[in-house]
């Protein structure tokens, strides 16, 4: 005798099926050439910034910001460097991009470290230290989840949360834009070479997005001219709901128009040796590898130290580092010009 549920029961566990595929699609999303393609689970991060140094860490900031089908933003955590060495200015800065794009209160925004690696961990009490605020959140956060650190300043907290707690090597990585590697000198790590060397003696997983001054191999070759920004800047982005006040002045209620006053102010006090009145947007390189990883070339190399203020090769050192160069600037460009005219807000921490 037939039985007559097993034609129902099978259409049924089709239909099932159906719907389970439907809710598993993954996200549609733009490449950089225009086609669509399923984005992967979001990039989920710590970014280290020293926001008030020049202009980059604020462009790097709303990109990251806008980019919500891409990272998944657990904090921001700041720290203080030779332009201006009160950790307050950084923290400000911060969070007036963050106010610009309505995302302040967001995500946690925290400050980390105003002195040097060395001094603090000199006498170092891990109940009460410089940094303590934004170094402590990266220690809890990356135990509750799968977190990279983006370092886009000096190693300063990343070096003092290790030293903290050394298993912060066994769950995440980082990645740092800095250094003219092999050759000598770089902001980010001139303010700290005790940081930096004792990170790369650590066992923690670490990626460095090279800056290499005058270089095309760099992300200094990632550059914007001031006739580029007063094109396409001015008016982009969306409008704040409370617009800010500059740190060199003026009211402000869409990040294109700081972008444009930002640029306007660099050039009195920072020299390059690229196109006369521009400037390379270094920190935005280093999250724009994390989401599209073919705008730039990566390789692996023993670690090296930095001794003397020169790098020194240790090609016998079973640690290795992986070396991003070769960066594709018009795409790295093209996206963030994208992103800021269809901004898709971070959506904070779940």
């Amino acid at each position: 005798m037939m039985n007559l549920k097993m034609p129902y029961l099978f259409a049924l566990s089709i239909l099932i099926a159906t719907a389970s595929c439907k809710q598993k699609q993954p996200e549609q999303v733009p490449t950089k050439t225009g086609q669509t393609v399923h984005a992967l689970k979001k990039i989920k991060l710590i970014f280290d910034t020293d926001a008030n140094n020049e202009l980059d860490d604020q462009h790097a900031l709303a990109y990251m910001l806008f980019n919500g089908n891409t990272f998944d933003v657990k904090g921001i955590t700041v720290n203080a460097t030779y332009n201006d060495k009160d950790v307050q200015g950084h923290y400000d800065e911060a969070e007036r991009i963050m106010q610009l794009c309505n995302l302040k209160n967001v995500v946690p925004l925290l400050k980390g470290a105003s002195g040097n690696f060395g001094e603090i961990a000199e006498n170092f009490d891990p109940q009460q230290y410089d940094g303590q605020e934004g170094v402590d959140f990266m220690l809890e956060a990356t135990k509750k989840d799968s977190i990279i650190i983006v370092a886009v300043g000096k190693l300063t907290n990343i070096a003092l949360a290790l030293k903290k707690d050394p298993t912060l090597a066994e769950r995440t990585k980082i990645v740092w834009l800095g250094s003219n590697y092999p050759e000598p000198g770089e902001y980010n790590q001139d303010n700290d070479t005790i940081s930096m060397n004792y990170v790369l003696n650590s066992k923690i997983p670490f990626e460095m997005v090279t800056v290499r001054y005058g270089k095309p191999s760099g992300t200094d070759a990632v550059t914007v001219t001031m006739d580029e920004i007063n094109q396409k800047m001015p008016g982009l982005g969306p409008r704040a709901t409370t617009p800010i006040t500059g740190r060199h002045g003026g009211t402000f209620e869409t990040f294109g128009d700081y972008s444009v006053n930002l640029f306007a102010h660099i050039f009195d006090h920072i020299d390059h040796d690229g196109p006369k009145n521009s400037r390379p947007l270094f920190d935005m390189v280093a999250l724009a590898i994390l989401k599209d990883p073919s705008w730039g070339k990566m390789r692996s190399i023993p670690a090296p130290i930095l001794i003397g203020n020169q790098w020194v090769e240790r090609l016998g050192n079973p640690r290795k580092i992986e070396l991003w160069e070769h960066f594709d600037r018009d795409g790295i460009m093209a996206d963030f010009y994208r992103t800021l005219e269809r901004p898709i807000p971070i959506s904070g921490e779940k």
